[in-house]
């Protein structure tokens, strides 16, 4: 009778632990996608449009003699130096008056094609990081991540 009992014992054992190894599954019909109105990665930076620029910029700069003055590439990130040897000043949150000529920073390579008359608008922020390179060169801007480079429109003016 202990063999019988020992038995039934062992086997409601067994059975107990076989039942409770089945998990969970959730049906597909309650997934929810939290995230569909959020913008996807589509390998594309990010342009800012020109009011949202104009918003954001801490001074903005009419100008149709832009120049690279300096760049750096190879080791760490690459960096360009700008120098705007004359312009108009159209927004600033600081300064009032800018001596020419003026230098920027800009950690990309800005497309600056333009016709000889033509003015671009450079959208710039207080410089942050690049201390040293601050101080020997006198910069104290830099070009704004994701502005976009703006023809001058004359009518505007």
């Amino acid at each position: 009778m202990k063999n019988f009992t020992f038995y039934i014992l062992l086997a409601f054992l067994f059975f107990s632990v076989l039942s409770c190894e089945k998990e969970y599954q959730r049906p597909r019909k309650y997934e929810i996608d939290l995230f569909k109105n959020e913008k996807r990665d589509t390998g594309q930076a990010y342009v800012m449009s020109e009011d949202e620029a104009y918003g954001i910029s801490d001074m903005v700069v009419a100008s149709s003699d832009i120049s690279v003055a300096d760049s750096s590439s190879g080791r760490g990130k690459a960096f360009y130096i700008y120098s705007i040897n004359s312009g108009d000043l159209l927004f600033s949150k600081r300064d009032s008056v800018i001596p020419y000529p003026f230098q920027f920073l800009s950690t990309q390579r800005l497309n600056l094609k333009k016709e000889k008359n033509d003015s671009v608008y450079v959208f710039l922020e207080k410089l942050k990081g690049y201390k040293s390179i601050a101080e020997m060169k006198q910069i104290k801007y830099q070009w704004l991540k994701g502005a976009p480079v703006y023809l001058l429109d004359n009518e505007k003016k």
